[in-house]
Parts: structure tokens; C-alpha cells; sequence
């Protein structure tokens, strides 16, 4: 059965590799001119990687598994709001991997033929037709395919065409930075794995080791106007942090502005009607772009994948549509749950004032062992 992919993301990787193994002939768009991925750290949670475990790409991630024995979440100056036992919740559920993004990126896609990929290669809209779907690219068709798997992104394209009426994405009124630097000797290990949040200015600061020697770390801020460029970003978050645990101010100073990139942080204003449509299917931010304060996006691109590849998995062309309402059946519910977990996580961590007096009044309260129980619950999704 012939399948195309448009969009060589990391959920579009993973899903080319596993559709192909399944023994479909796979063909990835990707509007860039290299197949490559940008960007710093990644968290990959358990699910994610039972995920890649399913399409046989895990054995590169699960090296990279974190061994810290707590987290949760701290107030600006680090000390303990909410206590979870890493340790206990990664021995009933497994354990997140941290990554550099790149080196994830081409450790997914090193098991792809060459010529399956079409770089430099734009799809700018599907034309379903009563036996295939024809691919559009600079306004001329360039394949016709079986299937076609949506992976384009967090604004997609593709959504916008077959959901016209969905409002799309909306602006979360936040911003993210993310930067990558070598681990300074000597680092206390309390902060590692978890999250700092100011109740006065409903900033947050996270870090994670991202294996012996680096350290991946994320703020996310109020966004006030156009974003700005990462040597901005930078002095406004070092601004606002100034009097936070020193470490967070450290860490953001010692990162080079090359290394630093910033995203306003956006997400889909309401779930999608369907993940499918006719021959056609979303994955990933196409489908159900979420706020990242869960970690959960390109797990749950990952799973995308794997049920995608579960449920084509021998079918022949006349099947497609069913097997792919199979999938929207599956996928939806779960996804759409956890995109609204995460929009109330982004609430709560961003919540200013008396509010935020109570959530940390209330925090603290919370035993860890029931903190550690929800965590793993989150991570068995």
C-alpha cells in the first residue's frame, strides 16, 4: 500500500520508519531543504518510549533514561512545594529519557531508506479522490497515495484544510526559552528533575540532565507583545529572575544567546471533531498541539505513531478508511485528555497572587506519596 507522510518531524519520522517496517511503500514530505531537526533538550516520558519501543526505535533513547530520586515542584527560591518520589514512580511505570533533540531526530530517522525522503518538498494541500489521495506541492501533484499521515506540525496546513471551522491555534499569552550548556562541577542534584515557580510573577524555571555532562533547561514567562530574539529573552529573564535560587540565574547567564531559543507558546483552542478523515490522518501538534508543561508532545507524537502502524498494519487500500477511524477511536480520547491536563498545568504553574498563595499553601500539603501516584499515572498514559 502506498502511504505518504508530509512532514519529517519527529513524529512524522517515527511513523515513516514504522509504516515502512510494516512493509508499506513509505514516501516522507518535508518543506525543509535537509532532513534535520533544531532545537536543545527533549524529555521522552515512559509512554513515549513503550511508544518507540512498539516501533522498534528505542534501543538509542532508553540509554538516556534519568536515574534522579526526586522532583516535583519547588517555589523561586527551591524550596519543596510538592514532593514526588522519582524513584517509585519509575519503578512501577519506567522512567523519561532527556535528549538532545537533534541526536534523537537522527537516531529515529537513521533506519530510513535515503530514497523515501523528499526534502525541499511543500504540501500545500490533499485532494481525495474516490481511490487515493493526490499530494499537491507548488501547485502541481507529486504522489498519489493509499494513505496519507498529516505530521506537519503544530500549524499544519493540512488540519486547516480538512477542519476549515476549527478556530485553530490560539496564543497562550506565554513565553518559552530553552537553552543547552555544559554541566558546571559540583552541582547540587536538588534541583535536577523538577520545577521552580514564582507565585509573584507566575514565572517558571525547569532543568534536567540530559546525560553525564550537559544540562537542558526551560523557562516560561508572561509574554508581553512580539516575542523577542533569544539576546532579549535572555536579559529579561535574567532580570525577572534575579533574586530566584542562583543556580537559575547561573545557568541562564552562562548559556550563550546562540544557544537559547525562544517560542511563544501556543496551542489548539479546542479539540479537533476527528484525527481522521476519509484516507487521511493527523499526528502529533497537527492533531492535538498541546502546552508543554506536561512534556507529554512528542510522546504523544509517539504514540500517534505506534498506533498508526498497529492498526495499518496489513491493510490493503480499501481498508484505509476504517482502520483509520480505528486509530481516531484510540488516539482522541487520550490525547485530547491529556492536552487538557496540560492547558490546567499550564494554569496552575502560571497563576499569580492570592491564588498562587493558595496553590502553594495547598501544594505543600499533598503527601508524596500522592503526588508520586499521580505522577505515575500521568506517565502510564
Amino acid at each position: 500500500m502506498r502511504v505518504v507522510v508530509v512532514g519529517a518531524g519527529l513524529g512524522g519520522v517515527a511513523a515513516a520508519v514504522g509504516l515502512q517496517r510494516a512493509g508499506h511503500e513509505v514516501t516522507l514530505f518535508e518543506r525543509g531543504a535537509e532532513l534535520r531537526e533544531a532545537g536543545t533538550g527533549i524529555v521522552v516520558m515512559p509512554n513515549g518510549l513503550r511508544a518507540l519501543d512498539a516501533l522498534g526505535l528505542a534501543e538509542d533513547v532508553r540509554p538516556h533514561v534519568i536515574h534522579a530520586t526526586q522532583g516535583g515542584l519547588r517555589d523561586w527560591r527551591g524550596r519543596p512545594l510538592l514532593v514526588t518520589n522519582l524513584a517509585d514512580a519509575q519503578r512501577e511505570v519506567g522512567a523519561p529519557a532527556i535528549l538532545d533533540r537533534a541526536e534523537l531526530h537522527r537516531a529515529l530517522s537513521a533506519p530510513l531508506p535515503p530514497h523515501l525522503v523528499r526534502t525541499a518538498t511543500p504540501v500545500e494541500r490533499l485532494e481525495p479522490g474516490p481511490t487515493g489521495v493526490t499530494v499537491i506541492s507548488d501547485g502541481h501533484p507529486v504522489a498519489t497515495a493509499d494513505a496519507v499521515i498529516a505530521a506537519d506540525g503544530i500549524g499544519s496546513r493540512l488540519r486547516e484544510q480538512l477542519f476549515p471551522r476549527h478556530p485553530g491555534l490560539r496564543r497562550t499569552g506565554r513565553m518559552d526559552l530553552r537553552g543547552m550548556l555544559p554541566r558546571p562541577p559540583g552541582l547540587a542534584p536538588d534541583l535536577l528533575a523538577g520545577q521552580l515557580v514564582d507565585r509573584r510573577s507566575g514565572a517558571m524555571f525547569g532543568l534536567f540532565p540530559v546525560g553525564e555532562d550537559r544540562l537542558y533547561w526551560f523557562t516560561d514567562s508572561a509574554l508581553l507583545g512580539t516575542p523577542p530574539g533569544a539576546e532579549e529573552a535572555r536579559r529579561q529573564m535574567l532580570s525577572l529572575m534575579a533574586d530566584w535560587h542562583p543556580l537559575v540565574t547561573a545557568l541562564i547567564e552562562a548559556t550563550p544567546p546562540t544557544d537559547i531559543h525562544v517560542d511563544p507558546i501556543a496551542s489548539l483552542a479546542g479539540p479537533l471533531p476527528s484525527f481522521a478523515a476519509g484516507r487521511i490522518a493527523l499526528l502529533g501538534d497537527a492533531a492535538h498541539a498541546m502546552p508543554p508543561d506536561l512534556g507529554q508532545g512528542a510522546s504523544q507524537a509517539f504514540e500517534d505513531a505506534a498506533a498508526l502502524t498497529r492498526h495499518l498494519t496489513g491493510a490493503e487500500p480499501a481498508d484505509v478508511a476504517q482502520r483509520l477511524l480505528r486509530y481516531d477511536a484510540e488516539r482522541r480520547p487520550i490525547a485530547n485528555r491529556m492536552m487538557r491536563a496540560a492547558s490546567r498545568q499550564s494554569r496552575l504553574t502560571s497563576q499569580t497572587g492570592v491564588a498562587a498563595w493558595l496553590r502553594d499553601t495547598l501544594l505543600r500539603a499533598v503527601p508524596s506519596r500522592l503526588a508520586t501516584r499521580q505522577l505515575a499515572a500521568l506517565w502510564q498514559a
